[in-house]
């Protein structure tokens, strides 16, 4: 076990959430830990979900470069959100309650993977690349329809659209935050307890039957999960389109184990510091001038395109 890279990651984790809690703290505490804390433990929820999202989903792929975000969830998060501001207006979608839109978007997309695992269900034969050709046909669906959609709507109604597709830690309500926290919660902890059954599904299928294990079901069980994952941090603040592939590509850069029990836990702390701490860097020296989501894309992006290259020169 990496107990020191853990440790220190575990430290720097606590000294990043202090400064972010007591950097500029000019009003009474009575204001600072509510509206900080919660921006806090929804950045921590965030990074969390989708770090253990990407592992999973990485595992049963068998494919370190790709994430959930293949299957077309970023798209579908913006085609909900345009559809929406089509048939009911921009005004009412920005009027409704935090809670209902987190609750529709979210159950929405955990619908729609649902559908894409329908082969999985239905058949014995594992067939996962069927499923990720699935999520890239759906994903160009999805973004053609949201194209097509924003082309026809009103231009302040699109600058509307324009703003929500873009992860948001400002804007926040406590009551989805409550309901997010928990899931992810419950998530990460069934994820953490089949760690030495993805270590073995991480083997490959015919591996995993000859030593037990019933790959169907566990790759099942894993893709549940990373649905509810990537839906609930998605419908919570927004798509982050390539946090996954960074932080899952950093945690296995300075850690040589393969092993769940290790991936898992580092994975979701370099999550966690690079999400908190880039927030602080934005709000407390840049001033909000870009949102960090951008920054983490671009970053991110550089790391997805060297990936790419490595893999050709193989």
């Amino acid at each position: 076990m990496p107990t020191k890279l853990l440790v220190g990651l575990s430290l720097a984790f606590a000294l990043i959430c202090i400064a972010y809690m007591t950097v500029d703290a000019k009003a009474g505490w009575d204001f600072i830990l509510p509206f900080r804390g919660t921006k806090l433990l929804a950045l921590v929820v965030v990074g969390v979900a989708v770090s253990t999202a990407t592992v999973l989903f990485q595992t049963i792929s068998g494919n370190q470069i790709l994430t959930p975000s293949i299957m077309g969830f970023d798209a579908l998060y913006v085609l909900i959100l345009t559809g929406s501001v089509y048939a009911l207006g921009g005004l009412v979608v920005a009027d409704l309650a935090p809670i209902k839109t987190f609750l529709i978007t979210g159950s929405m997309m955990v619908a729609v993977s649902l559908l894409l695992f329908g082969s999985l269900l239905l058949d014995k034969r594992q067939d996962l690349f069927r499923m990720i050709l699935t999520g890239v046909i759906l994903a160009t669906l999805f973004r053609s329809l949201t194209s097509f959609l924003q082309r026809i709507i009103d231009p302040n109604e699109f600058a509307f659209i324009q703003v929500a597709s873009y992860a948001r830690f400002n804007d926040l309500s406590i009551d989805t935050l409550a309901i997010a926290a928990p899931l992810t919660a419950l998530a990460v902890v069934t994820a953490w307890s089949m760690r030495f059954r993805l270590d073995v599904l991480m083997l490959g299928r015919n591996i995993s039957i000859g030593l037990g294990e019933n790959p169907h079901r566990g790759y099942l069980m894993t893709l549940l999960l990373v649905a509810v994952l990537v839906s609930v941090s998605t419908a919570l603040v927004g798509p982050v389109a390539f946090l996954g592939l960074l932080v899952v590509s950093l945690a296995r850069f300075v850690l040589s184990s393969p092993y769940h029990s290790h991936l898992l836990p580092v994975a979701a702390l370099i999550s966690a510091i690079t999400l908190v701490g880039g927030q602080l860097l934005m709000e407390r020296v840049f001033r909000l001038v870009t949102p960090l989501s951008v920054v983490i894309d671009l970053v991110g992006g550089l790391v997805f395109l060297t990936l790419i290259l490595k893999s050709l020169r193989r």
